[in-house]
């Protein structure tokens, strides 16, 4: 299975913790090269530092209304341009619930245009754990027309993180050109797994060394 084989290029290793230090930053980045991780999230304070010891072989993602949402739209694409004139390649921006909550498309789809049109690529942290179905059909819907390049699941501090279910139906809900962040309790090559078959096709957490030793403890095992 190829995306088994490869299961590192689909992590974004991330530290998004508030009180994450220098050092820690540097640990995750110099990880990230040693395992050949996709990239790195971290808190848009660290992109310079995270751009400066990943020198390109390695993304840089960061992160804008974090991990409320509850900015306006105007706010999180100052904080996006900033984060992208920085050196991030990506930006995870966390959807205003409130809005969502209460179906209103014009507030929820403008402000994902206002972040989108700021950078190469933009993910949309809807939270699905604070949804019903109906409201995940109508933020993707806001997604698409907005312009975002991702749905990410989850910002890791919410109700709760990725679910198979929410892969699934995210899936069928997007085109095929919008891609898929699982992110939040993730911290398995199995279920990591799981979540890429399902659909997903980048998988944020803080445990991607840990996902990572763990596929090769089973891959030693099988070969035996």
């Amino acid at each position: 299975m190829e995306l088994y084989q490869k299961m590192e290029r689909y992590l974004e290793s991330t530290l998004l913790r508030a009180d994450a230090e220098k050092h820690a930053i540097r640990e995750l980045c110099v990880k990230a090269l040693h395992f050949n991780f996709l990239g790195v999230c971290v808190n848009p304070y660290f992109v310079p530092y995270a751009v400066s010891v990943l020198q390109g072989r390695a993304l840089v993602v960061t992160v804008t209304g974090f991990p409320l949402g509850c900015t306006s739209g105007s706010v999180k694409a100052f904080e996006a341009e900033k984060a992208f004139k920085d050196g991030a390649h990506e930006v995870d921006m966390v959807i205003n619930l409130a809005a969502v909550k209460s179906m209103e498309r014009n507030i929820v789809t403008q402000e994902i245009k206002e972040v989108a049109r700021t950078g190469p690529v933009v993910k949309v942290i809807i939270e699905t754990g604070y949804l019903t179905t109906e409201e995940i059909a109508f933020v993707c819907e806001c997604a698409v027309e907005g312009g975002a390049a991702f749905i990410k699941t989850s910002t890791g501090f919410g109700s709760r993180g990725a679910s198979l279910e929410d892969i699934h139906l995210l899936r069928t809900l997007l085109p095929p050109q919008t891609g898929i962040k699982a992110a939040g309790g993730i911290a398995s090559a199995e279920f990591a797994t799981e979540l890429l078959l399902a659909g997903a096709n980048r998988i944020g957490t803080s445990k991607a060394e840990q996902i990572i030793l763990g596929k090769y403890i089973i891959d030693s095992k099988r070969r035996r």
